[in-house]
């Protein structure tokens, strides 16, 4: 099976954003369990691979770059990247109240 440059890029962020989850995983004080494991790499992997929707606003983006992109969403992580939407969100018009 060969995979196109696209299809390699994403595989190539799907894990690169897994090793980091499992990294984060091991420097961390928690309990490791088998499904906190899989759950941390599976976030790692989604956060990672939404690095490509970067390609559209920078459509020749290099490779080095979406994967630097990439490697900086997994480490953000879930817990910061949702308090970073939070607070875009409420500074949208009509929700200062919120």
């Amino acid at each position: 099976m060969q995979l196109d440059d696209h299809e390699k890029e994403l595989l190539m962020m799907l894990i690169v954003g897994a090793a980091i989850g499992l990294g984060k995983l091991l420097v961390g004080e928690e309990r490791i369990s088998a499904r906190i494991v899989l759950g941390r790499m599976i976030v790692g992997a989604a956060l990672s691979a939404s690095a490509g929707a970067i390609l559209i606003m920078f459509h020749d983006l290099p490779p080095t770059a979406l994967i630097g992109v990439a490697s900086a969403l997994g480490i953000l992580g879930q817990s910061v990247l949702e308090g970073v939407v939070q607070k875009f969100l409420e500074r949208l018009p009509g929700n200062e109240g919120t």
